[in-house]
């Protein structure tokens, strides 16, 4: 059937989702030349990112050369995020966006950077659960083109966190910090990297960088799944503190806890250690779409910050290496050979586990009772004083 090429690519509305954080997404229904139609979910973020390769891979067509020679549409740049008004607005742009993309020539039309970001990730088929506060809540774009005032809400709260230490931006998408300056996040990656809003900048932060204002620790930090999830290396990496493992590309592993620096707990075998959550990929997961997120580098850990300054009397609480190798040793005694971790969500592996605790164990033999003499003679002071007064 030849090489595979979309047909048309149509907006169908955006979708409000509260986890990790409140955030958007634009549902897309791709047609492709198979008569095959799919829909993907995709953050306005991803897409302002997929149009700035998409104009280095092509300048002329861009204009950077001959702004006369442009064909490539125009899409403005993320700004700040004031919610579903917002939200609502950019769907006439991407609307246009998406139909000028198509009339392009093939060469940029059907270009592999254009195929494999409209295609299904395994994202876009695992749809997000109802979390406590709320359910998602979708949006479809009206028939006759014009909005429903009713479904507009006000602005969203945005979460605000502050910068503890000097950060220098290695390119043009990040933001540069300063110790103390705040700033409200827009979006928060798996990857570490988190897209920040300070008055007329923005860009990609290291979240190791950040703390929240009333507290040190992460709400949104999920509890370990000693279960373990499967994922493979896309990229080998070396480690440079204690407490990390080094792997080589193409390795299976265990994910056992999600971190929201990027920098998950991962298990091989009965090894524990941290790991950049960029080189990791689910098992089904597209490579050349994984392969696309490891450009700008794994964050920098926070442990590895020279000069950080918290507001903070104690120090964010984090699980020692020892507890993560220990209990999941005794999750690994207690799975039944030859089974393997498959997805389970977080609470699952603490389930098990409670059920085993509820257990009957068999009682510890009583030691003897040691002798009076013993006894004076280990006391402390206090307690002889106390024996004496008492004959």
């Amino acid at each position: 059937m030849g090489d595979p090429f979309i047909r048309h690519i149509a907006l169908l509305g955006f979708e409000k989702r509260y986890v990790p954080s409140q955030h958007y997404v634009y549902m897309f229904l791709v047609k492709w030349q198979d008569l095959s139609e799919k829909v993907v979910y995709r953050r306005f973020t991803e897409i302002y990112e997929f149009h700035k390769i998409l104009k280095e891979m092509f300048p002329i067509e861009a204009g950077d050369i001959n702004p006369e020679n442009r064909i490539i549409p125009h899409l403005p740049a993320p700004r700040w995020f004031d919610g579903q008004r917002v939200a609502e607005s950019r769907q006439g742009t991407l609307t246009e966006y998406c139909n000028s993309l198509m009339n392009l020539p093939g060469k940029i039309s059907r270009c592999p950077h254009l195929l494999n970001f409209f295609k299904v990730r395994p994202d876009d088929l695992k749809l997000p659960t109802d979390s406590q506060v709320k359910k998602p809540e979708t949006y479809l774009m009206p028939r006759d083109g014009k909005s429903n005032a009713a479904d507009i809400t006000g602005p969203i709260i945005l979460q605000t966190y502050r910068a503890i230490a000097d950060y220098e931006k290695s390119s043009g998408s990040e933001m540069a910090l300063a110790t103390g300056d705040v700033v409200d996040v827009v979006e928060k990656s798996q990857s570490g990297w988190w897209f920040c809003q300070m008055k007329t900048k923005r860009g990609w932060v290291p979240a190791s960088y950040l703390e929240p204002l009333d507290s040190p620790d992460e709400a949104e930090d999920p509890e370990p799944n000693y279960a373990g999830e499967p994922y493979i290396t896309i990229k080998a990496y070396t480690a440079l503190l204690e407490d990390e493992i080094s792997l080589e590309q193409g390795e299976t592993i265990e994910v056992i806890h999600k971190l929201l620096d990027g920098w998950w707990v991962i298990r091989k075998e009965d090894v524990t250690g941290y790991f950049p959550s960029m080189y990791l990929q689910q098992a089904g997961q597209d490579t050349e779409q994984a392969q696309s997120r490891i450009k700008r580098g794994a964050p920098p850990r926070r442990s590895s910050i020279r000069n950080a300054h918290s507001i903070h009397q104690r120090s964010q609480k984090r699980l020692s290496q020892d507890t993560y190798r220990r209990n999941s040793v005794r999750f690994l005694q207690q799975r039944p050979r030859g089974a393997r971790p498959g997805p389970r969500s977080p609470g699952s592996a603490l389930k098990e586990e409670s059920l085993h605790t509820e257990r009957p164990k068999p009682q510890p033999a009583v030691p003897p009772r040691p002798s009076a003499d013993l006894i004076l003679h280990r006391c402390s002071e206090s307690t002889k004083r106390k024996l004496a007064s008492a004959v």
